[in-house]
C-alpha cells in the first residue's frame, strides 16, 4: 500500500482539478469494482458486491482533492497573482514551489523584497494580494504563453521518507484515505459496499455533499487524516492524538458529533483485534466530508 499511496500523493489534485487523482483512483478501481462511475460533481463512485447483498448501506469514503493556489491576473512584469483554492497557511507561503496548470510550469511564491519592508510590515503576516508566483517569464506576454487565467497551482512536494517508517508529502489527509479504501476494495468483502472518492472537499465538501444524496446511504464511514498538534510548546490538553499511537476514533469535532453507537463498535473492534487506536481529543478543525454526509436527505448515521 505504501507504493499505493506514494503515487498518490506525487499526483497535483487541486480542488476541481482532481483529474490525475480521478484517473489514477478509476484504473485500480476498476479493477476490483462491480459497478464504476463518475458523477457531476467528479467524484468516483464505486460499488462492489459482497457475500451479503445489502445495496447502498454502507458508504466508504475519502477526499481526492487538495489546497493550492488560482491565478487570476499576470502583472505586466510577468508575474502571477493568484488567490488561495481551499485553507492556506500565508505564514508558509514565501518560497514555496509550485507547479502552474496542465502544463506542470515550475514556479515558486515571492513577495516585495526584505530590504524593502518596512519595520511595520516586516512584524505582520503578508496579505494574499502582496505574494505572486514567478515562472520566470520576462513580461506578460510571455507569461500568457505558458499559463492561462483560472489554472491552478499545487504544491511541488513529492512524497518521501525523511526517517523510515514516517512518510512526508503533501495531500496526506486524504490520499491516505483513498489508498486505504482501494487496498480494501482488494478484499472479499462480507457486504456490499459503495466506496466514493470524493471531489472539491476543500472549498466546502461540495463533492460528498453530491454523492450522499446519489447513493442514499445509511452508514457512513469517513477516512481521514487527523491534524496531531503534537508539537513542542503546545500544551497537552490542546494536542490532538500522537504520531505512531494508532488509529484516530473521533467522538465530535467543530462540525459533527460522531453516531455513539457506531464508535462504540469501531472501538469494540479495534480493542478485540490488539489494533493501535487512539482518542481524537481535541475538536480543532471541521469535519469536512463528514459534515456533509451527516446531513445529507433524512440524515446518515456517521
Amino acid at each position: 500500500m505504501k507504493e499505493l499511496l506514494r503515487r498518490l500523493c506525487s499526483l497535483p489534485g487541486v480542488a476541481s482539478w482532481e483529474d490525475q487523482v480521478r484517473d489514477c483512483v478509476m484504473e485500480v478501481a476498476g479493477q476490483y469494482a462491480t459497478e464504476l462511475r463518475v458523477d457531476t460533481m467528479g467524484n468516483v463512485i464505486a460499488f462492489k458486491e459482497g457475500t451479503k447483498a445489502t445495496g447502498n448501506k454502507l458508504l466508504l469514503t475519502a477526499h481526492m482533492d487538495e489546497v493550492g493556489l488560482m491565478v487570476r491576473a499576470i502583472t505586466d512584469e510577468g508575474y502571477l497573482k493568484f488567490s488561495a483554492v481551499g485553507s492556506v497557511d500565508r505564514r508558509v507561503l514565501l518560497g514555496k514551489r509550485m507547479l502552474v496548470g496542465p502544463r506542470q510550469i515550475p514556479a515558486v511564491v515571492g513577495m516585495k523584497a526584505y530590504h524593502l519592508v518596512s519595520r511595520d510590515e516586516e512584524k505582520n503576516v503578508p496579505k494574499l494580494d502582496e505574494f505572486y508566483l514567478d515562472i520566470g517569464a520576462k513580461n506578460k506576454e510571455e507569461a500568457a504563453k505558458l499559463v492561462n487565467l483560472g489554472d491552478v497551482a499545487a504544491f511541488d512536494s513529492p512524497p518521501e521518507e525523511p526517517v523510515p517508517g514516517l512518510l512526508k508529502g503533501r495531500a496526506l489527509d486524504g490520499r491516505i484515505g483513498c489508498a486505504v479504501l482501494l487496498w480494501l476494495m482488494r478484499e472479499d468483502l462480507p457486504m456490499d459496499c459503495t466506496f466514493v472518492f470524493t471531489a472539491q472537499k476543500e472549498v466546502g465538501a461540495r463533492g460528498a455533499f453530491g454523492a450522499a444524496f446519489s447513493v442514499k446511504p445509511e452508514i457512513a464511514l469517513v477516512l481521514e487524516g487527523a491534524p496531531a498538534a503534537d508539537l513542542a510548546g503546545v500544551p497537552a490538553h490542546k494536542k490532538v492524538c500522537a504520531l505512531g499511537k494508532g488509529a484516530v476514533l473521533p467522538v465530535m469535532d467543530k462540525g459533527v458529533i460522531v453516531d455513539r453507537k457506531l464508535f462504540e463498535t469501531l472501538r469494540s473492534l479495534a480493542q478485540e483485534g490488539n489494533i493501535p487506536w487512539q482518542l481524537r481529543e481535541e475538536a480543532t478543525t471541521g469535519s469536512g466530508d463528514a459534515l456533509a454526509v451527516q446531513r445529507a436527505a433524512s440524515g446518515v448515521r456517521t
